[in-house]
């Protein structure tokens, strides 16, 4: 196997999963910013242009994040970062789901179409009229989930699934281009001090 990497939260998150499995899985840089992520050899592997983008053994591709780190655990099971049964996969897939929807598509695109900008214009449609409503609604979400990690260690309570790294990849992300973790998210603050202190946030 092989991950084309680049810059980015999605990206690391796949790197995070990669490291708390411990797995030796090679990367190739893609350079997002010089756009090659959206030119040939790279459209060849995922005509989307996304990163990350995984490279099989057979030499096919699979691209999206969660689909990647789904076919990492079926890979090796242990340690289980989505789930052991039915039960703990369903409620790890129905956390990042939720993560993924409501903080991360609206905080990813609030910064396209606001400071990411210059960069995004000429590779997607944007809509910069949108930018503000977008940061509202994944602060306001930050802060519902906020509530809801009350006495937990982790989203599924005591585990440490993929719906965590999702989480700390992107609130770290919005911390560094104008979507600061909103103050009176405490929990969601502890979970992030947790994962990044954990070897695998260096990934």
């Amino acid at each position: 196997m092989k991950l084309y990497n680049g810059l980015g939260p999605n990206p690391q998150v796949v790197r995070i999963f990669i490291a708390e499995k411990g797995m030796d899985v090679p990367l190739e840089d893609v350079d997002l910013m010089a756009a090659d992520n959206r030119k040939a050899p790279h459209l060849q592997r995922n005509p989307t242009g996304g990163l990350p983008t995984l490279e099989l053994d057979d030499g096919s591709f699979i691209a999206e994040i969660t689909a990647i780190c789904e076919y990492l655990e079926e890979r090796q099971p242990e340690p289980a970062l989505i789930g052991r049964t039915p039960e703990e996969r369903a409620e790890a897939r129905m956390w990042t789901r939720r993560i993924d929807l409501q903080i991360v598509e609206p905080m990813t695109n609030g910064f396209r179409y606001s400071e990411g900008l210059p960069l995004f214009k000429d590779r997607m449609r944007c809509l910069p009229e949108a930018a503000d409503g977008l940061k509202t609604i994944a602060r306001e979400k930050l802060i519902w989930l906020d509530g809801l990690l009350a006495g937990k260690d982790y989203v599924c309570g005591d585990r440490l699934t993929l719906a965590d790294i999702l989480l700390y990849a992107f609130v770290s992300f919005g911390g560094n281009v104008g979507q600061p973790l909103p103050e009176e998210c405490r929990n969601i603050k502890g979970l992030i001090d947790r994962l990044g202190a954990r070897p695998s946030a260096k990934a």
